[in-house]
């Protein structure tokens, strides 16, 4: 049986993809700035909370309602797969971010297809190629140059360290989960849902934790809050829109490189308008990460990656 050719690349898909690489890789620098007067999970409440009721209203009554109903089990899996990705992945950058540079926070998610490699095998028993197996351990080999305490490099915070660990390993959970889900069959529905969900724990994990009481309106400053309009329509309701179009009229592999040309933009972007260091040592790690998340996606073929937990 002959394969279908895969879409070609039109000009409206690479302004598309151009898009996505630029909205993505600015959403680490839009965290960083907004958690500076927002509490973390407050932030990340209202974030998905607002995009997230936009994109039900608009797409619960677009499509085959008939053959995609929604009940209990669809809005159980949606759940599942929106506390993992969004409580645990996105949620767990914004609390990184309050004290880890965003470049740095954006080469640690760079590892979401070396965790989704890993866990698959572990616990789905998906195969390893040597390409796929050595890209993993050249990339952890990168992360450990890049939290290594030596050389002159600074020494990353604990808590945002640890945070930037689980993000990516939460995230690659639930997609893998999700494979298997019954979510709804209409992308952008699944993904309002989603964020509904992830963003109703967020707001619970925000007054366990005492963060209404530490915000004070007065003192939310003009920049954090249009950082966090920034994350809603342009990180959310723009880039997911971009996403999902991209993958059903571009060729996915080329719609994946936004995994490794993301923490680059982030990187540089917190450069310049933040004035985050960039040392030998982030260069180097960096291209290492990189290159190693390059080897997984081409040796994948056309496997399809989830998007990064900064959308």
């Amino acid at each position: 049986m002959s394969r279908s050719p895969a879409p070609r690349m039109s000009p409206l898909a690479w302004a598309a993809l151009a898009t996505l690489y630029i909205v993505w890789g600015s959403t680490y620098l839009a965290i960083r700035v907004s958690v500076e007067t927002i509490p973390p999970f407050a932030m990340g409440a209202i974030r998905f909370l607002v995009a997230g009721a936009i994109l039900f209203v608009l797409t619960v009554r677009r499509g085959d309602r008939a053959a995609d109903p929604i009940g209990a089990r669809q809005w159980g899996a949606s759940a599942v797969v929106g506390i993992a990705l969004l409580f645990g992945g996105v949620g767990m950058v914004s609390v990184a971010e309050q004290t880890v540079a965003s470049g740095i926070a954006a080469l640690f998610i760079a590892t979401l297809p070396l965790w989704i490699a890993v866990l698959g095998r572990v616990f789905l028993g998906d195969g390893l190629s040597r390409p796929v197996a050595v890209g993993i351990l050249v990339g952890f080999g990168g992360v450990a140059l890049l939290v290594a305490p030596v050389g002159g490099g600074a020494t990353l915070e604990p808590v945002g360290l640890v945070a930037l660990v689980i993000s990516p390993i939460a995230w690659a959970s639930g997609s893998l989960w999700s494979r298997g889900a019954p979510l709804p069959k209409r992308p952008l529905l699944a993904t309002g849902m989603e964020m509904l969900a992830g963003g109703a724990a967020l707001a619970v994990a925000a007054l366990v934790t005492g963060e209404p009481g530490r915000i004070s309106p007065g003192a939310v400053s003009a920049a954090s809050a249009a950082a966090v309009v920034y994350l809603i329509v342009a990180g959310a309701l723009v880039g997911f829109t971009c996403y999902m179009w991209l993958l059903r009229n571009a060729p996915v592999t080329t719609v994946a490189t936004y995994a490794y040309v993301n923490p680059v933009i982030a990187v540089a972007l917190g450069a310049l308008l933040l004035g985050e260091p960039i040392g030998p040592r982030t260069i180097i790690a960096g291209a290492i990460i990189v290159l190693a998340v390059a080897v997984i996606i081409a040796a994948r073929g056309r496997d399809q990656l989830p998007p990064p937990p900064d959308d």
